[in-house]
């Protein structure tokens, strides 16, 4: 079953206790990003400290209500300039309660390699995200079959990432 509007935003709203995503891709196109892109490559930064918009309160409405969100991102350095950008507001989602984690796989083999990447809502439901090569999204949809495979997953990327903030000291990001 493919995942869109309200359904999708329900995905959110109505987990018990965990959301989590793994993220593999060096670029994401999101149409609603671009302008802030130019402006990123420009020069322009956010104050992470002042930054707020709805993402990060409903981050602060998760974490009050003793739920949690995280991900674990993989990448590779050199870091695209799209992961640079990104990078830029992972730190005010940190700050508001998302527990953000890196595995850098530069030096080494990545233990998840060819995983695809997926949300999953309290370790029984997933969602796997479809993409095109360029970092389009193409659709997203209910995994229909058993969710052990993804909580294995989940398990291998905590214990193989860093916390974003650890990652990043001393980076020029």
């Amino acid at each position: 079953m493919l995942l869109d509007g309200e359904e999708w935003a329900a995905k959110f709203e109505n987990f018990q206790s965990e959301a989590w995503r793994l993220e593999t891709l060096p670029e994401y196109r999101v149409p609603q990003e671009e302008e802030e892109i130019r402006q990123f490559l420009a020069g322009e930064r956010i104050d992470p400290h002042a930054y707020s918009n709805e993402y990060t309160d409903d981050l602060k409405r998760v974490r009050a209500e003793g739920k949690s969100k995280g991900r674990v991102h993989i990448v590779t350095r050199p870091l695209s300039d799209y992961l640079r950008y990104e990078f830029m507001y992972y730190q005010p989602h940190v700050w508001a309660g998302e527990d953000i984690r890196i595995m850098d796989v530069t030096d080494r083999e990545n233990p998840l390699a060819g995983v695809q990447d997926f949300w999953m809502f309290d370790k029984s439901e997933v969602v796997l995200m479809h993409y095109a090569a360029d970092g389009t999204q193409t659709s997203r949809e209910v995994h229909e079959g058993d969710a052990s495979p993804f909580i294995a997953y989940q398990r291998i990327a905590l214990a193989e990432s860093v916390p974003f903030e650890e990652y990043v000291k001393g980076l020029d990001v």
